[in-house]
């Protein structure tokens, strides 16, 4: 059967501050068949990630390169092989590629990951993907939380917020989240588990996170940065651990906001000997994600750990939807649902 035409939505300009829908364009060309080795491509879902919006800047954060003006938006995705010339892949197989915005992609099978058959794909781009490999692998290795302790998450409704808190519990730790708005608070505590969660935009957020850690915060895990961070750190307890995966409220920043706090996070770290390490995932997959994902598997299917996922409807809703990803308005992990299968 003859594919139709191949969608892709390119970055059309570099954003100054937060991205507008004019900074991507959608253009169309027809579908290029696969060459000796090569395998072709339908992306079924499509993941969006806070680290996309670090690539369109022209200078890269150093562990991918910026996507060039013209160049398709680049993400991570459930594919299903349409047509095959590869020995390893047949016709039918679901993989998880990084086909990025489009329709249609080749692949040479070095970048693709069997899913079988997976009961709910578009779970291998959260929480049993990247984001919750993200949250295992520094909740676990940098925060290393000891039973009773107080760990406290950022972002506890997103797609790594959300695991980390969880397996947090499941370590026997006492979690509190901290979210943007009481809604997403509920969340945190009625749904998954949480002790408590503190809104960041309660007029009192910080004497509420303060109220909510009387014991002080044994590990902190970093996703947003700004005025968050300001709260966190003067209840980080001696010997904290605070494992970086990303500061999202900076993203978007073109100059600096508000006061340096540099020096009382140094003191900080010094005078409390914080251990405060930042981590790349990509770093970890070669001998840590099949057993990542064999017990994140268990956990799930044992329903000791939920996995909230906010889909939106077609690829020319990317845009948009990532812009609000920005905002924090989505609701779990974040997924396009851009062909069905």
């Amino acid at each position: 059967m003859r594919e139709p035409a191949n969608r892709r939505i390119v970055l059309a300009a570099r954003p100054q501050g937060l991205p507008t829908l004019q900074d991507f364009d959608m253009v169309t060309a027809p579908v290029t068949p696969p060459g000796p080795g090569e395998v072709l491509l339908r992306t079924l879902y499509l993941s969006l990630d806070p680290y996309m919006r670090n690539l369109m800047d022209p200078v890269g954060p150093g562990y991918a390169p910026p996507v060039a003006i013209g160049a398709t938006m680049v993400g991570g995705t459930v594919s299903r092989v349409v047509a095959s010339r590869h020995p390893g892949f047949a016709e039918g197989d679901l993989v998880l590629a990084n086909a990025g915005w489009q329709d249609h992609a080749l692949s040479d099978g070095s970048d693709l990951v069997p899913l079988g058959d997976l009961a709910q794909p578009s779970l291998a781009l959260g929480g049993l993907g990247m984001p919750g490999f993200t949250a295992h692998v520094g909740l676990l290795d940098i925060g290393a939380p000891l039973p009773g302790e107080t760990v406290v998450v950022a972002a506890a409704t997103g797609a790594v917020g959300s695991v980390v808190g969880q397996v947090a519990k499941i370590r026997g730790a006492r979690v509190v989240g901290i979210a943007g708005g009481s809604g997403k608070c509920r969340v945190a505590v009625e749904e998954l588990g949480f002790d408590a969660c503190v809104d960041h935009r309660d007029a009192h957020f910080a004497e509420r996170l303060a109220a909510a850690c009387p014991q002080g915060i044994d590990v902190y895990f970093e996703n947003v940065g700004g005025a968050v961070l300001d709260a966190v750190l003067p209840h980080l307890n001696v010997g904290a651990r605070v494992p970086v995966c990303g500061f999202i409220a900076h993203y978007n920043d073109t100059a600096p906001q508000g006061p340096d706090r540099r020096p009382e996070l140094l003191a900080a770290v010094l005078q409390k000997r914080i251990r405060m390490q930042g981590f790349i995932i990509l770093d970890h997959y070669g001998p840590r994600f099949d057993a990542f994902r064999r017990e994140m598997g268990e956990w799930v299917a044992a329903g000791r750990v939920k996995l909230r996922e906010d889909r939106v409807e077609g690829l020319e809703q990317a845009p948009s939807a990532f812009i609000g990803l920005l905002q924090g308005r989505n609701a779990g992990k974040l997924v396009v649902r851009v062909h069905a299968d």
